[in-house]
C-alpha cells in the first residue's frame, strides 16, 4: 500500500533552492537527472517508508540519502509520509534541528 506524500512548505522551499542552485550550475541533463533521482526516492519512501533509518538528529524523522549532496528528511503519520527538509550535506545539519 502506497502512503499519500506531503511536502511541508519548508521542504518546498528547500526543492526551490536546490533546484535554482543545480539550474545555474549544471546542464539540463544533469537536471533532469537529479528530478529522476528524486522521483525514484520518494517512490520507494511512500511504497516502504520504513525502508530507511530514523534520522540521529530527530528521532521523529527518518533520512533517506539522495546523494552526496542530498538527504530527505521525513516523518510517517498514519498513512501519510511529511517531507519536512531537504537537507544540502554541505551545511550545517545542526541549524535545522
Amino acid at each position: 500500500m502506497d502512503y499519500k506524500l506531503h511536502w511541508s512548505d519548508e521542504s518546498l522551499k528547500n526543492l526551490e533552492e536546490i533546484l535554482d542552485y543545480i539550474s545555474s550550475r549544471w546542464t539540463q541533463k544533469e537536471i533532469d537527472r537529479f528530478k529522476h533521482k528524486l522521483s525514484r526516492q520518494l517512490g520507494l519512501i511512500i511504497q516502504n517508508p520504513n525502508m530507511f533509518p530514523v534520522s540521529t538528529y530527530n528521532p521523529y524523522l527518518r533520512k533517506a540519502v539522495l546523494s552526496k549532496q542530498t538527504t530527505i528528511f521525513y516523518k510517517i503519520e498514519d498513512f501519510k509520509v511529511s517531507i519536512a527538509y531537504l537537507h544540502i550535506n554541505r551545511k550545517n545539519i545542526k541549524r535545522i534541528f
